[in-house]
């Protein structure tokens, strides 16, 4: 199975729009300190405001200038450090705000500059919100007492001290729940796109398995997305090949007629050389509008196939009902087979034809069992099975339950875990008649059935099999082809139905039973499992 992954975001990583921002504060940093400079050096600096120390201001506005460009500047490599940038930068301005203020007299605008930062790292880290409002509250307030306690006439007043500060801890507040809010909408939003990108991917990837073709064609006939089933139906063209009447010119005449008379051709077409009929089947993507086309080409085998099911199927339930009106009066023959061979009058002759009555009484039951095991057969319930263990214990049970007499069976199992998935009670009836088939013909004329029940995983890192080997004299090829077929039967006594009970119980688990000759000498019937699957972290889905 395809691999799919949960794409979230590291919090940890910087994303696009974390640099966005973080680039925005550093920009309006650079505002701020021309705002300042303006203030110490430019035509700003007269009453009300008025430079009270000129020294300070303009040192500290200049190295205010310089750090403020040089985060600007270095933005992309800051966000790497988003807590610490934010921390360091954050403490800067207010460090510079305060001996701005110092400088000045009056309480001007620096103070209300500096609540646009308090608000910009709140947003950014809101954990910290309320430790950045009270860094920027002390840093206003380091002016105001500087100025009271030496007594100075150019003091702000106390009661704007703490509007400001209270304003820097309402800010810091409605910032941090505002900052959480867009967080958790976030990663809503990128769970929801990840989300929709597997459904993407899934979707893609059912369309691509479908058996059915399937085409995407614009106005201009051109085939903008196509599945494998379509593209081995219409003879396998060049991937850049993407023109319709190119690549498959019935198909495009069949589309033109039906863009133009609103029907198309039901006939089945062959497409390509060697491949099998098609019925197309067109259909637009929305109501009025030919510019985008669906195409469905049914393959004409796979719908025989599915009558030839769905015919099985009805012969079988009307089989079961057969058979069950046989087993009564089967029953009651053989019963009375087995009450006449008591009888001490019988001649040899007589004793002969009871013989025979009991062994197709035998024989006629097999066959009804068979019936009625294939019509009753419950839905498979698949499991992840440790094939190891499963064969140590399925080759221990056989041999406690049968007396083997001279005949071998022995279980051969990998050196490493083998997992795979199967319904343990169709595995243990599919294996079982193998098993009885091997030890029953799987052996050389007088000579005892050696047979091995073999886990292993498959070349290249396959999927895990499990193999029911014999050393007998095998199976002759025109014979191979058709032994798992209903009712075919070579054995004078056999009913035909095991191998075919075998396919099907291993198809309901979407696994393969085949037959493979064994060199040398042998027969080996493989059932190829299907994986495990495994759930990764972050959602992963491997097979």
């Amino acid at each position: 199975m395809a691999r799919l992954r949960y794409q979230g975001l590291d919090r940890d990583a910087p994303g696009d729009i974390t640099r966005r921002e973080l680039y925005f504060f550093n920009l309006y940093r650079c505002l701020e300190a021309f705002v300042y400079a303006s203030l110490v050096f430019g035509p700003f600096a007269s009453e009300p405001v008025r430079v009270l120390r000129p020294l300070l201001g303009q040192s500290v506005t200049v190295v205010y200038l310089g750090l403020a460009l040089i985060l600007l500047l270095l933005t992309e490599r800051l966000r790497r450090h988003l807590a610490a940038t934010i921390g360091v930068s954050l403490a800067i301005d207010i460090v510079a705000a305060a001996a701005v203020l110092l400088a000045l007299s009056g309480y001007s605008l620096v103070p209300m500059m500096l609540l646009v930062n308090i608000g910009i790292a709140a947003l950014l880290m809101p954990h910290r919100a309320y430790l950045f409002a009270t860094g920027a509250a002390i840093g206003v307030a380091t002016p105001y007492l500087y100025d009271r306690l030496n007594d100075s006439h150019e003091a702000t007043s106390g009661l704007a001290v703490l509007a400001m500060a209270v304003a820097y801890f309402v800010t810091a507040t409605l910032l941090r729940n505002l900052g959480g809010h867009l967080r958790e909408a976030e990663d809503l939003a990128e769970q929801r796109g990840a989300d929709l990108l597997n459904l993407e991917q899934i979707n893609d990837l059912i369309i691509q398995r479908m058996r059915t073709g399937v085409l995407l064609v614009d106005r201009a006939n051109y085939i903008l997305r196509i599945n494998e089933s379509a593209w081995h139906l219409i003879g396998n063209p060049p991937p850049g090949e993407r023109e319709l009447g190119v690549v498959a010119p019935e198909l495009s005449r069949r589309l033109y007629h039906w863009r133009h008379k609103g029907h198309g051709e039901e006939s089945p077409v062959s497409l390509a050389t060697d491949m099998p009929e098609v019925i197309p089947r067109f259909t637009r993507l929305a109501p009025n509008d030919d510019s985008n086309v669906l195409i469905f080409l049914d393959d004409t085998s796979l719908l025989s196939r599915r009558a030839e099911e769905l015919t099985l199927s009805s012969l079988g339930r009307l089989s079961a009902s057969i058979a069950h009106e046989i087993r009564n009066p089967l029953a009651a023959i053989r019963y009375s087979a087995q009450l006449l061979a008591e009888s001490p009058d019988l001649s040899g002759d007589d004793t002969r034809l009871v013989e025979i009555i009991n062994n197709h009484c035998t024989r006629a039951n097999d066959v009804v069992e068979n019936i009625l095991q294939l019509s009753r057969r419950e839905r498979s319930r698949p499991e992840t099975i440790d094939l190891n263990a499963w064969v140590l214990s399925f080759v221990e049970d056989y041999r406690q339950s049968n007396d083997l007499g001279e005949d071998q069976l022995r279980a051969v199992t990998s050196n490493k875990r083998l997992e795979a998935v199967f319904d343990p009670q169709h595995m243990q009836q599919v294996v079982w008649n193998l098993v009885q088939n091997a030890l029953r013909y799987g052996r050389q004329p007088g000579q005892p059935a050696r047979v091995a029940v073999v886990a292993r995983a498959a070349v290249d890192k396959g999927p895990a099999l499990l193999e029911v080997i014999d050393r007998g004299p095998g199976i002759p090829p025109k014979v191979a082809a058709q032994i798992f077929e209903p009712f075919y039967t070579t054995h004078e006594y056999g009913t035909g139905l095991g191998l075919y009970l075998a396919k099907q119980m291993s198809e309901a688990s979407q696994a393969t039973l085949e037959y493979v000759p064994v060199a040398g000498g042998g027969a080996c019937f493989r059932l190829t499992l299907q994986a495990a699957v495994s759930i990764g972290p972050g959602g992963a889905v491997a097979a």
